[in-house]
Order: structure tokens, then C-alpha cells, then sequence
């Protein structure tokens, strides 16, 4: 065959990709209005269901059976669990795991529960365990509460920009660590009658607590006010503790979403139940009910042929992917579908117009942006903002439509000083909070991040700002500043550098930049050289912590297709585009849809991953489109 039928070849081969993809990705929506797949994360999240479950007495037996079911079929043949496909070994969720087995009824002698104790106890033991695995244990009665550190409830008297103020903690933060002050304080315990003893290589609690996540300067004074917190805590003003706890059920009870709540996710959702139980609520008190529902609304997953398992999501996504999934087709040509215009509509509706404790930093703005999940009127995100904007922009709403206006106002609001964007707060970078005794797992912080950057420039100047207007010129600035010296850009919300340059590039090409600048073409020299033999693009979740790992794993749908709009904005002719493109050919299966079992998607990087079900649809179809649909790379 020659060059040029073999190009030819290809290109018939992208087209009936695009025309499959694109045609069951509209067979996708969801009641004519939505798009909405699967978060798929890490099997701690269903343990710590039944542990709520059961410490409330709510846990039936159809129920321990299904979660059992479930826990079992996620289980690998050496016993244990893992934060996301293919990973390590996890000492937490393989604990969480195994306890949650033993609830359910599992026999401690099974080779497989025997080989998951072993898994904890190779690792160090739940002795070791991050501080929310020890936390579930002191809930259940199987860790001494005193050996958990302490958050005053006097806490939340702090000015919010006052260093330690809950304030300065990330949204998800946020509303996690007010909840906890109340259940460290008060110390709900609900023993339950399986001992979790043989997770730990001494007693529970007696050997030292794991070292700080991220030590630092603040870390010495840190733990000198930890031990003079917990003295307060066995003495505190009386008078002034219950104000504390007045406000900080008030805190809590005032911003639970319709679904019952709270920010839409499921950690301070959890620990907010538990910290208003504590304070005398009683299971069927209004706030409580609507809480304890919620879970089986639409949080719930019940898998297998006849339902035999049950999966907990720790949250929603139906705004993410219903942009996404707007964007991929209206780049196919359906922009003037019926199918995009409901989901348009239904995306104006979900516009957040509640002010919400963003706000407590920058002190201005009004009310604005989208946020992730189906109810949640408190916390919008700038990424979630940026991509709906675009999704009405491609479906023909004007710059000048007040949704959209709003929604570029609300955004040049949360630009940090920095010039770039966190998700869900301004300015969120104070180290000493992440330097706090209870900060050993996860992201505590919401700084300014490249992926979500790029969004926010490109969201804005296809939404009429000029590359001139002051704000996209710090926010390109920010990504210039922030590329890597081989020339590609971290991902913060998803895997990982090809995540952020696949974001960069077409945000820097938007706002005016050259395909042929240097910074451009060091990300595409970055990107053709860790292009598989397959032609395709991967990058296992270990490139957050192992260099060697950067730009590199096998080749997947979602990570391919970030890799591809990456190059049509910087160099859509490169022969490294075209074997991507055949890639996608190749690999999508008859029904249109692609396989990815890897965790693609980032909640905190390398502790909480996210396979997003949809991700491996809407960004194959979008990377195909543009480059297919579209003649030239897009600048606004």
C-alpha cells in the first residue's frame, strides 16, 4: 500500500470511529437531557458505608451480604486492595477492606481474608494506618480515641483568613475537618462485636502515631499546640465550647444539599451525620433522614447479573460529563441537535446562583459558575464553569447570554494572585494547614493548578475575552511559568502530564500562541517521544511520585485522545497525530465504545483515584472530531 492509500485508509478508519463513537455516545443520554457514568474509586469507600451502616445499627443482613459480594470481587489474588487499577498494594483500603469483611460476616480463616491480614501486617499494620482508617476503628471501639489527634470546635471562631481558620482548608477540606471537630471532641463510639485486634502488631495505640504527610517548618510548633490542644480538650470553657458547637452544627445543618448532602461528596457527608448524632440528633431527625437516604438515591450501585453486589460512589458527576459529552459531539457536527440543545438547557438550570463560602477569602464577586454533581448549590468549581461554558458556547449561546456572563464573571473572580485558577477557592495555599497532625492523607489544599488553568483561559476567551484582557494574560503567563523543562505540563485532576499538556496547548493556542512558539513545540517534542509503538498515549498514576513513570504506560482511550487535542493545537500534521488517530481506529470496539480499566482521573494525586466510566467516550469523540471536523486549530 502506498503513503499516500495508506493515509487514505486511515483517515476512512478515523471517520467510521468518529461516526460509531459519536452515534453511541447520543445513545448515552441519560431521560433526554444529561450525561452521567459511573466515578468508579477505591473499595474503601463501600467499607465505610457498612461502618456507618453498622454503627448506626442500620446495616442489614441483604446488605452485609451484597457489600461482602463486592468487596470480594475487587479483592486481587494476593489478598489485598488498592487505590486504583493495577496499583500497589494499599495498607488502608486492603484494612478497611478486611474489616469490613469481618462485619460482614467473613471467616478470618479464609486464605483469602488470611492473606489480606497478611497484606496489613507486611505493610506495618493498621498501627501505621492514615489517620481516617484509625478514626473508623476509634468509631467502631477498636482504637483508643486518645490516640487520634484533636481539632478544637473553638476553631471555627477564627477569622477566615486567619492562618488555621477553616477557611483555609479546600472546600472537600473544609467541610470534612468542621465535622471532625465535633467527633473528635465528643467521640462517638459504637463497639461493634468483631475485633479488629489481628490488623495491629501492638496494642491498638500504643506505638508512635505515622510521621506528618508533608513536614515543614510549621511542623515542630504544630505538634507543641497539638499537646496543649488536647489538654484544652479535657478542659475546655465550658461557655465557649458550646457556642463553638452551636455554630458549628448550625455550619453544618444549613448548607445540606436537596439529596440529603453535603457538598455532594462523600466525606463530610459521612462525618457531618456523625458529628450531629453525636450533638443529639436523633437518626430520625429531618436532617439526619434526608442524610441517611441520600446514599440510596443515586449514590448507590447495585452490580452483577441480578444485583448481588453493591457499589458506594463517593460521588457524582452529571455536570463534568454532561459537558463533556456537549463538546464532543457539537465538535462531530451535532451542534444542532435536539440532544444538545435539552442538555443545554439542562445545564442553564444547573447554573449556581447561591453565594457560598468561597466567597470568605476574596471578599467580592456574586454568585456564579457550575458545580460537579446533580445537588450542590454551594460549592461550584472553576473547571466544572469552564467546561460548561464552553458546551454553551458550542451549542450557540452568546458571549453576551447572562448564564454565560455570569459564569465569565464568577471565574475572573476566583483567579488567584498568582494568575492562575484552584478549582473550588481563591488564594488556597496556606502550607502550615497541611503540616496539622490530622493532614496525613490526601490534598488539604486547593492551589492554582495548570490543567484547570488552561480550562479557565480557554473557557474565557472563547467566551469573548480578548488574549489582551488582563486576566488571560496572567493566565497564560501562569502556564508558561509552570511548563516543565521537557516541556510538558502536571495534571492536577487528571493522569497526569499528558492530562495537563493536553489541557495547555489548545488554552495557549486559544489565547493566541503560535503553533510554532517555543513552548509549544517543546510539549509536542515532549509528546511524540513518549508516543507507544501502538500509537497510542499512557501515563500510569506512579508518575506522581516516581519521575520514571512520566508520560508512560500502556496506551489508553482517554489518555490517547488528550495527547491527540494537544497536538491539533500545536502541530495537527504531525505523523504522530495521524498513528494516534489510527489508534483510536483500532482499538474501538464494534459498538463504539473503547475499554479503560485504568484510573485516568485524579482526586488526590496517588491516594485517590477516579475512573471516570464516561471519559473513555467523550474525549476519544472529541480528539476525533477536531481533528476530522475541524480544519485548523481553534483561536478565539
Amino acid at each position: 500500500m502506498t503513503t499516500t492509500s495508506a493515509t487514505q485508509a486511515g483517515h476512512s478508519a478515523a471517520e467510521r470511529a468518529l461516526t460509531r463513537g459519536a452515534r453511541r455516545l447520543l445513545a448515552m443520554q441519560r431521560d433526554g437531557a444529561y450525561w452521567w457514568e459511573e466515578l468508579e474509586t477505591n473499595a474503601a469507600i463501600t467499607a465505610e458505608h457498612l461502618f456507618m451502616l453498622s454503627a448506626f445499627g442500620l446495616a442489614t443482613d441483604d446488605l452485609r451480604a451484597r457489600i461482602a459480594a463486592e468487596l470480594r470481587a475487587t479483592q486481587r489474588h494476593d489478598g489485598s486492595w488498592a487505590i486504583w487499577h493495577e496499583g500497589p498494594p494499599d495498607l488502608n483500603v486492603t484494612a478497611e477492606a478486611y474489616y469490613a469483611l469481618r462485619l460482614a460476616g467473613a471467616d478470618p480463616g479464609e486464605t483469602r481474608m488470611r492473606r489480606a491480614r497478611d497484606v496489613v501486617l507486611d505493610l506495618g499494620g493498621a498501627d501505621h494506618a492514615r489517620f481516617f482508617t484509625r478514626l473508623w476503628l476509634a468509631v467502631l471501639g477498636q482504637f483508643p480515641w486518645g490516640a487520634l489527634p484533636v481539632l478544637p470546635p473553638e476553631m471555627i471562631f477564627l477569622p477566615p483568613r486567619a492562618p488555621l481558620s477553616p477557611y483555609r482548608f479546600a472546600c472537600w477540606a473544609r467541610g470534612t475537618f468542621v465535622a471532625l471537630m465535633i467527633v473528635l471532641s465528643r467521640r462517638p463510639t459504637f463497639p461493634q462485636p468483631v475485633s479488629a485486634r489481628d490488623l495491629f502488631h501492638a496494642e491498638p495505640g500504643e506505638g508512635p502515631p505515622p510521621a506528618p504527610r508533608t513536614p515543614g517548618r510549621w511542623t515542630p510548633m504544630l505538634a507543641r499546640g497539638e499537646r496543649l490542644a488536647r489538654w484544652y480538650d479535657r478542659h475546655p470553657l465550658r461557655p465557649l465550647r458550646s457556642r463553638a458547637e452551636a455554630r458549628i452544627v448550625r455550619w453544618i445543618c444549613d448548607p445540606q444539599e436537596a439529596d440529603g448532602s453535603w457538598g455532594g461528596i462523600q466525606p463530610p457527608w459521612v462525618y457531618s451525620l456523625f458529628a450531629l448524632h453525636a450533638m443529639g440528633f436523633p437518626l430520625d431527625h429531618p436532617v439526619m433522614a434526608r442524610g441517611l437516604a441520600g446514599f440510596d438515591d443515586t449514590f448507590r450501585l447495585d452490580l452483577g447479573e441480578r444485583g448481588e453486589r453493591f457499589r458506594l460512589q463517593p460521588c457524582l458527576s452529571p455536570v463534568w460529563d454532561t459537558a463533556l459529552a456537549v463538546v464532543a459531539l457539537a465538535e462531530a457536527g451535532h451542534a444542532d441537535d435536539p440532544a444538545l440543545r435539552s442538555a443545554a438547557d439542562w445545564l442553564l438550570d444547573r447554573e449556581v446562583t447561591r453565594l457560598g463560602d468561597w466567597w470568605e477569602i476574596p471578599r467580592r464577586g456574586r454568585a456564579g459558575g457550575w458545580s460537579f454533581e446533580f445537588e450542590n448549590v454551594w460549592y461550584p468549581d472553576t473547571d466544572d464553569a469552564a467546561e460548561v461554558l464552553l458546551a454553551l458556547r458550542k451549542t450557540g449561546a452568546s458571549p453576551d447570554h447572562p448564564a454565560v456572563r455570569r459564569g465569565v464573571e464568577w471565574l475572573l473572580t476566583m483567579q488567584s494572585r498568582n494568575g492562575g485558577w484552584g478549582a473550588f477557592d481563591v488564594d488556597n495555599d496556606q502550607a502550615i494547614m497541611t503540616q496539622l497532625p490530622v493532614c496525613d492523607f490526601g490534598e488539604v489544599l486547593d492551589p492554582p493548578t495548570e490543567d484547570v488553568t488552561a480550562h479557565v483561559v480557554e473557557a474565557l476567551v472563547h467566551c469573548g475575552l480578548a488574549p489582551s484582557h488582563p486576566a488571560v494574560r496572567r493566565g497564560v503567563d501562569f502556564l508558561l511559568r509552570t511548563q516543565r523543562p521537557d516541556g510538558s505540563w502536571w495534571g492536577r485532576w487528571g493522569v497526569n502530564h499528558i492530562y495537563g499538556t493536553g489541557a495547555a496547548l489548545p488554552a495557549l493556542r486559544a489565547a493566541g500562541l503560535e503553533p510554532e512558539a517555543p513552548p509549544m513545540q517543546r510539549a509536542v517534542a515532549w509528546l511524540v517521544e513518549r508516543q507507544n509503538p501502538d500509537g497510542g498515549w499512557g501515563e500510569r498514576v506512579e508518575s506522581y511520585f516516581d519521575p520514571a513513570w512520566v508520560g508512560r504506560g500502556d496506551s489508553t482511550p482517554s489518555q490517547t485522545a488528550w495527547a491527540l487535542l494537544a497536538l491539533h493545537a500545536a502541530a495537527p500534521e504531525h505523523p504522530a497525530a495521524a498513528r494516534g488517530l489510527d489508534h483510536l481506529a483500532a482499538t474501538q470496539r464494534p459498538d463504539g465504545t473503547w475499554d479503560e480499566p485504568q484510573f485516568t482521573g485524579t482526586g488526590f494525586p496517588g491516594d485517590f483515584m477516579i475512573n471516570y466510566h464516561g471519559y473513555r467516550q467523550y474525549f476519544p469523540v472529541t480528539a476525533l472530531a477536531r481533528f476530522l471536523r475541524c480544519s485548523a486549530p481553534e483561536v478565539a
